[in-house]
């Protein structure tokens, strides 16, 4: 569906160096901190900005020779982007259907109305939660068939999260489809994705399946003498801590198993990302 390969993009004091691949049928999540090179990662995937070396695909077809009809199949969140404030929801229809040739009026407004989106009240007047909504709708209401979303959940409340991952478990229900998705709030990934990337520094320093992290990672919280008689075959990386050291492993149930008395700790999205960015090498 999407594949980046050494994607590179120059900055004075920041470089994208990136492969991956979001494959159909799966929403894959892109995790890391501030200034990591997400935002980055999914401009040049939408062509917003100009590369500096790599190849990107979308649909099995180069970027470079994307038509207006291509770019109707993606629908996009970015965070910095939107309709003017001064506009209500309803005048934007009509622009949507002279932009997208699929675009669903019924469907966007079934799903302003669920999502208790006025339509006769001005954007400017809307709430964060309500513009990012707002945004998501837009963005899936066009018959695309891969998505891109930059922080789609962003200021709401776990109530109005919870709703925008139906609306996303819906949209994947149709055809074969895909996403692309980032957020700071790990809970939202764990439930919904089915791998995730994590870059940092413009790099990818991890890929994997959701399910292999929730099950198969954890953090092993040791006394210095214990780590020195760890068998250090499956730790990742380490760190030094008042107690000792936390260890990352991909293998929890292999210390579980040969090392009864330390304590193993579950390796979620978060702590995996500290880890593996603020961590030692073993």
């Amino acid at each position: 569906m999407l594949k980046m390969t050494s994607v590179k993009k120059n900055y004075k004091d920041f470089t994208l160096d990136c492969t991956m691949e979001i494959k159909s049928g799966y929403i894959t999540g892109l995790v890391g901190r501030n200034g990591a090179g997400k935002t980055t990662a999914f401009k040049s995937v939408l062509g917003l900005i100009s590369v500096d070396g790599g190849e990107i695909e979308i649909f099995g077809k180069k970027l470079s020779d994307f038509k207006s009809r291509d770019k109707e199949k993606i629908g996009v969140l970015l965070s910095d982007s939107g309709f003017s404030g001064e506009l209500k929801v309803k005048d934007i229809i009509p622009v949507l259907s002279a932009v997208y040739s699929q675009f669903d009026k019924e469907d966007f407004l079934k799903k302003c109305k669920q999502m208790k989106l006025p339509l006769n009240k001005k954007i400017k007047e809307f709430s964060t939660g309500m513009k990012a909504r707002l945004k998501l709708i837009i963005a899936i209401t066009h018959n695309a068939d891969l998505l891109i979303l930059d922080e789609p959940t962003a200021g709401m409340d776990v109530m109005a999260r919870e709703s925008i991952i139906d609306m996303l478990r819906e949209y994947m229900e149709h055809g074969q489809r895909a996403i692309l998705i980032s957020s700071h709030i790990s809970g939202d990934l764990e439930g919904l994705c089915d791998d995730i990337y994590m870059i940092d520094n413009g790099k990818i320093i991890l890929h994997q399946d959701t399910d292999v992290i929730l099950s198969s990672y954890g953090i092993l919280k040791l006394r210095d003498e214990e780590y020195r008689n760890l068998d250090k075959t499956h730790i990742l990386k380490i760190k030094k801590e008042n107690f000792g050291v936390s260890c990352l492993t991909d293998e929890k149930q292999f210390y579980s198993d040969n090392y009864p008395g330390i304590v193993v700790e579950r390796g979620g999205i978060d702590s995996v990302i500290t880890m593996m960015i603020g961590g030692e090498n073993p």
